[in-house]
């Protein structure tokens, strides 16, 4: 590429899965001058109880652009309808295009064990990529990678048939309100459809500095679970001074699908850790 910088690559099912998951990663990224891609593989055209289909995957499209104006992060919604992703051949190869174009160094995605057909349709899809990146004969319209990129899954607390296994958890604590600036983009999502998904549609607050507070509520019952889960880790990564106090992290289990997570892989590209 055109310079030596980081190229991530984040690929959810569905627009605001990689801000609730990876916003706070993004924002280092980020600021330290890395490149970095959100990716929707649907178009988020079912998340809400009331809108029209089409207007609503209008209205995602146009959070996603309001993501990408705060913050820098490319953002992509590609034009699967959401609750009906297949891991088809065509978004296989829609996927792998993507990723060949992107030329990504790192790929975040869904595990595939996960409560929303999406989420695992999606880790399908990209598992069923990451080989075939480098294969020149599949879609020979988009040159092959010579390399695959190193491929991570992003945290969730499902159990079976594995529970979720990190080797890198990140403290997104400094960049926490980065991350509610990013899930403020998504109005739909997390001041309409959330509430109604939580019965919650009768006095859920209308007011910016209300809706602040409960996205912090709804982050620290989200994702601060997290930190004290995997303590031990976060103190072998941090010391026990600082890995003590950590309140918010972000967490990445590596797939076996992509190039091996290897210390100097891990150096290489979480150069925000100590």
């Amino acid at each position: 590429m055109a310079d030596d910088k980081l190229r991530i690559l984040v690929i959810g099912a569905h627009p605001d899965d990689c801000e609730l998951k990876a916003g706070g990663v993004a924002a280092m990224y980020r600021a330290d001058g890395h490149h970095v891609k959100f990716v929707s593989v649907t178009n988020g055209n079912a998340g809400h109880q009331s809108m029209d289909p089409e207007a609503l995957a209008k209205r995602r499209l146009a959070e996603t652009a309001a993501v990408t104006k705060m913050t820098g992060i490319e953002y992509e919604v590609l034009d699967n309808s959401d609750g009906k992703l297949q891991p088809t051949l065509e978004a296989r190869f829609e996927l792998i295009a993507l990723i060949r174009s992107y030329q990504p160094d790192l790929v975040l995605t869904h595990r595939p064990n996960d409560y929303h057909p999406d989420h695992r349709v999606t880790s399908t899809l990209v598992c069923d990529a990451a080989y075939m990146v480098i294969v020149p004969h599949i879609v020979p319209e988009v040159p092959a990678l010579r390399i695959n990129p190193v491929i991570m899954y992003l945290s969730d607390n499902f159990q079976r048939p594995q529970p979720f296994a990190p080797k890198v958890v990140v403290d997104v604590g400094p960049v926490l309100e980065q991350v509610l600036d990013q899930m403020t983009c998504h109005e739909s999502q997390f001041f309409e459809w959330l509430p109604y998904t939580m019965c919650q549609e009768v006095g859920f607050p209308t007011d910016a500095e209300g809706r602040r507070k409960f996205l912090q509520t709804f982050y620290d019952t989200f994702n601060g679970p997290l930190a004290q889960r995997y303590r031990e880790l976060i103190i072998q990564t941090y010391g026990f001074e600082k890995g003590a106090q950590v309140q918010y992290i972000e967490a990445f289990e590596p797939c076996e699908y992509g190039s091996p997570f290897t210390d100097e892989a891990r150096k290489r590209l979480f150069q925000m850790l100590p």
